[in-house]
This record gives structure tokens, C-alpha cells and sequence, in this order.
């Protein structure tokens, strides 16, 4: 069996406390073999920058991946090339720097596969992701037969776009995760062919907040309509995810469960 953990969307520098607070007793407590977390919100709730990545490489992450705010700061592009761990989503355009997919190794030798999608109901135009996956799947295969256990961030708004990303990919993938909305569903299941899935895993950062934001100026937006200056909430941090376990030889998944971790 393998035992991988999920840690949702870090939120500016209240989840890269939550990470360094809870991230390696969580590891330890719960026997995890391998970890991917999404970091797209890191620096300051939107992007990436080389100092908050190389800050989180401080804990136990063996694959990050991201979503579409992962160009919000250009010092952090080039970190895509750079990192051969640090994804962001497949189905961007050819010719945009990074990778969305990778295969890393746990500490005892087993290679798991790790894909990043985004949605397309309510976010940027991209590629399809559901046929993104399917060439992936492929590449995957070619390039490293032997992978069995495969992680997908699916980085999406609707809730019906994750949910039939995880029907489409069941069977064919070991787990099947939801991000972006910053809520964490209480719909965690593996579906009829073995795939674990849940719409999303939630945001590790503040939850006094709405979404990882002081409520005050998003309040003002809702009133008025107009753009007003987002500042990360600092209360209430929490880190959220999941746990999977998965059949080594076959890749299924046999459990999955929320995570939620208090961290003050």
C-alpha cells in the first residue's frame, strides 16, 4: 500500500505557516510516502516566487503543482523551467514554459505519476482538459510503463466540471482532486473502477476569511462593483487535504479521507 497526501491550495503566508506548523508531524503521524501540494496562491494569494518556493522546500513535498494564477507573478515563470517538479496545468498551449505532468519516486522506489488540469467553465480559454488527459495518460505510459499510481490536480470553478473529470478518468488514475474554490467538499469517495475523488480539498491558510481573503474588501466589491485591493486574512489557519491510499500493483485507490489540521 501506498499512502499519499494531498495538501490543498497553500494560501499566502498564513498556509505556508499552516505547512511549517503541521506538514512534517503530519507526514510522520499519518506513515505518508509521497506528497504533492498546490501552491499557486503562495506568494501573497496569487503566483509564485522563488523565495516562497524555496521556503516550502524546507518540508516534506515531492510534487508541486499549481492552476492559472501561477503567471500572476512573472519572477515566478521561469521557476516552471527551472523546477522539474513545480507543474502547472497540461492543457495551456504548446509553447508556454513548464510541463504539466511528472514522475517522481518515493523514498522506498516506487514512481508515482502527477497530472495538473484546469477547468474551463468560468476561467481563462485553455485547451480541453478532458482530451489533455487522455494524451498525457499516453505520454505516461510510453514514457514510464511501469507507473501505476497516478495523482490528478484537477484546478477548477464548477463544481460539475471536477466531478466529470473524475468519471471520465476513473479506472484509469488513482485519485482524482479537486482545487481551486478554496471550499472543501465533504464528497470524498473512490468511484466504481478504484479512482479516490473530491470536488475540492479546500485551502490550507486562513479560514476567517472569505476564500483566503480579509472580508472587508471583498464585502465592498460584492456592495459596490467595483475592483477594490484583496489582502490575505492571517486567523483561523488551517491545512487541508486528503489522504489516499492506493494498491501498489494495481493503482487503485482502496481509501480516501479529508484532512484538517488546526494550526492557529
Amino acid at each position: 500500500m501506498i499512502r499519499l497526501l494531498f495538501v490543498g491550495d497553500i494560501m499566502g503566508s498564513a498556509g505556508r505557516k499552516a505547512v511549517a506548523g503541521a506538514l512534517e508531524s503530519l507526514v510522520d503521524r499519518e506513515r505518508v510516502d509521497f506528497v504533492v501540494a498546490n501552491v499557486e496562491n503562495a506568494a501573497g494569494g496569487f503566483g509564485i516566487t522563488a523565495g516562497v518556493l524555496s521556503e516550502l522546500e524546507r518540508y516534506p513535498v515531492d510534487v508541486w503543482t499549481t492552476g492559472n494564477h501561477v503567471w500572476d507573478k512573472k519572477e515566478g515563470v521561469p521557476l516552471l523551467d527551472a523546477h522539474p517538479a513545480l507543474l502547472r496545468p497540461a492543457n495551456y498551449p504548446d509553447g508556454n514554459p513548464g510541463r504539466g505532468w511528472c514522475v517522481e519516486e518515493t523514498a522506498a522506489g516506487t514512481k508515482i505519476g502527477v497530472v495538473n488540469l484546469q477547468g474551463q467553465a468560468m476561467m481563462p480559454p485553455i485547451d480541453n482538459a478532458f482530451r489533455k488527459a487522455d494524451v498525457v495518460l499516453d505520454d505516461i505510459n510510453a514514457a514510464h510503463p511501469e507507473v501505476k499510481i497516478i495523482l490528478v490536480d484537477m484546478h477548477a470553478e464548477a463544481t460539475s466540471e471536477k466531478q466529470a473529470m473524475g468519471w471520465y478518468l476513473d479506472g484509469r488514475v488513482s485519485a482524482v482532486l479537486g482545487t481551486h474554490t478554496h471550499v472543501p467538499t465533504a464528497d470524498e469517495r473512490i468511484l466504481p473502477k478504484g479512482t479516490a475523488f473530491q470536488t475540492d480539498v479546500g485551502m490550507t491558510g486562513p479560514y476567517e476569511s472569505i476564500i483566503g481573503m480579509k472580508p472587508e474588501k471583498v464585502l465592498e466589491r460584492f456592495l459596490y462593483n467595483t475592483p477594490r485591493p484583496f489582502d490575505p486574512a492571517k486567523r483561523d489557519i488551517q491545512l487541508r487535504g486528503a489522504l489516499i491510499d492506493c494498491d501498489e500493483a494495481t493503482g487503485k485507490a482502496t481509501a480516501i479521507q479529508r484532512v484538517k489540521v488546526d494550526v492557529g
